[in-house]
């Protein structure tokens, strides 16, 4: 146990971690050294006893009024980034640290901003003087013993020159401790200050959390537009594939027709999956996107479902053309993943389609029998879920159940909130 804690006591004044810490401290004291020259010139004009680059106490009283002439800078917004960068690479912060990394957007984050800057500054400041001026007399104490000691009068190991040879250099060694431990101890403060005075603001973190936000919309929508456009494709072309081998000795001109609509669903399923990647190459010289199916374009969708031998019945008493289109492009996606539901888990079974519009919404209502031997899956699959989220998005609602052997999908979409 003894070994350990004398293991863990080097560590903590002497690890890499301690290392990388002092050298932050001594980068906020380098940071203070032109406004620190800056203020022992002006006192050495201004004042004829003023001695700042020799006495100790004037030393104290430069450093001083050095600070607050450098802790502006701070209000520079590069400087809140650099300081950021700095703290994380330098201080050992914990992953879970979360710091700003842009310019203080806020007065609250400039003011947290100025303290941080000014106590870096400060510490690192009274730790860098430490280390030019201790650094050199642990030096001389520790080879004093084997010189001929004609340095000693140079500062106070002179004080030593009279003492046994032995005690110098311990006294160089525990002077070298010393200041290893102050900056270890410094390097420590900055660290657990660094999370409270460069953290984000709750704007900034509300701010990026809303940006997080539109970004998982935005692949969540993408991915609903590729599960439901090719996901469909697929699966119709898989059921008119197999209908057309079936056939294509008995009825050729059945699996003609079948091959007909697989290269349109096809051509189809290119057009829309170039269209949705085109929405991911941001900046680059490309045409507009071809518009997004809606549900005036039903009665191809239907065909080609009627085409892989599903027998799909429409209903649909109101004027379709007559919707929000942001409700028919939503309503189109829904009807092609119901049918892709069908076709997948429950074959070439009919399906009844109806859709009523009034002037307050529009109800789409599937339904279609349960094939035994590929039963529906309670819990919905992807697509039922990108379902769902459609009409979340248009502040509707969507249910889905098996009654009697029969698959029923209900989808409610408001009309007011989307004209």
């Amino acid at each position: 146990m003894t070994g350990a804690w004398w293991r863990r006591a080097i560590r903590a004044v002497a690890g890499r971690r301690a290392q990388l810490r002092w050298i932050h401290l001594v980068l906020g004291g380098a940071l203070l050294m032109p406004y620190y020259l800056l203020t022992s010139v002006v006192f050495a004009m201004l004042l004829r006893d003023a001695v700042p680059f020799t006495s100790l106490v004037w030393q104290l009283g430069t450093f001083g009024l050095a600070l607050p002439l450098a802790a502006p800078t701070a209000l520079l917004p590069l400087v809140r980034p650099l300081e950021a960068t700095a703290a994380r690479s330098l201080c050992g912060l914990p992953e879970s640290a979360e710091l700003a990394a842009g310019p203080a957007g806020s007065w609250d984050a400039r003011a947290r901003t100025l303290l941080w800057y000014g106590l870096h500054l400060a510490i690192g400041g009274l730790v860098s003087g430490l280390t030019l001026s201790l650094l050199p007399a642990s030096a001389m104490l520790i080879a004093l013993p084997f010189t001929d000691g004609s340095y000693v009068d140079e500062g106070w190991p002179h004080a030593f020159a009279s003492a046994p040879s032995a005690l110098a250099p311990l006294a160089g060694v525990l002077l070298l401790g010393v200041i290893m431990g102050i900056a270890a101890a410094a390097g420590a403060l900055l660290a657990r200050c660094a999370p409270a005075l460069l953290g984000p603001a709750p704007a900034e973190r509300l701010a990026a959390a809303e940006q997080r936000a539109t970004r998982l919309a935005a692949r969540n929508r993408l991915a609903r537009e590729l599960h439901d456009s090719v996901g469909h494709a697929l699966s119709a072309v898989t059921l008119q594939a197999s209908a057309a081998r079936k056939v294509l000795d008995t009825d050729p001109d059945f699996a003609r027709e079948a091959l007909a609509a697989i290269e349109e669903t096809t051509r189809d399923a290119v057009g829309e999956l170039d269209s949705v990647l085109g929405l991911l190459r941001e900046g680059e010289d490309r045409p507009a996107p071809a518009p997004s199916p809606t549900l005036m374009d039903l009665d191809g969708l239907l065909a080609r479902t009627r085409a892989a031998g599903v027998a799909v019945e429409l209903t649909a008493p109101g004027a379709l053309d007559r919707l929000p289109p942001v409700v028919s492009r939503e309503a189109y996606r829904i009807v092609q993943e119901g049918l892709t539901n069908a076709l997948r888990h429950a074959g070439r079974v009919p399906v009844r389609l109806r859709i009523a519009e009034d002037p307050k919404k529009v109800e789409i209502t599937m339904e279609n029998p349960v094939n035994g031997a590929a039963r529906a899956r309670p819990t919905g699959g992807r697509g039922l879920r990108g379902i769902a989220e459609r009409a979340t998005l248009l502040r509707g609602t969507c249910a889905w159940d098996t009654v009697d052997g029969v698959w029923r999908l209900t989808v409610r979409l408001p009309l007011e909130a989307s004209r």
